[in-house]
């Protein structure tokens, strides 16, 4: 099966509302119970939230228009996603 390609944000995004899969280079996770240890996890699902700040200038010039709103508390700032592709379709269930 081939894997869907990465989108790079500067070159289009996701619609609204969207789930996706986004790339975050060096996303660091930290692990429960231990602020000081984390993992590098750089592929996580995200919601594309278009024009999030659109009424929030003084947001809307320090973190940029649109944002990315995780599972948990992995938001992402908009600056933060480089890539990012659709989630893919489940599989078939025999």
């Amino acid at each position: 099966m081939k894997q869907a390609p990465w989108i790079p944000v500067i070159e289009a995004l996701p619609e609204d509302d969207q789930r996706i899969l986004a790339f975050v280079p060096g996303n660091k996770v930290y692990l429960p119970g231990n602020d000081l240890q984390f993992e590098i996890r750089e592929v996580i699902v995200l919601r594309f939230c278009k024009d999030f700040y659109a009424l929030n200038e003084e947001k809307k010039m320090k973190y940029g228009l649109h944002f990315w709103s995780g599972e948990g508390n992995s938001n992402q700032f908009f600056k933060d996603v480089s890539h990012w592709q659709p989630i893919p379709s489940p599989p078939e269930l025999i």
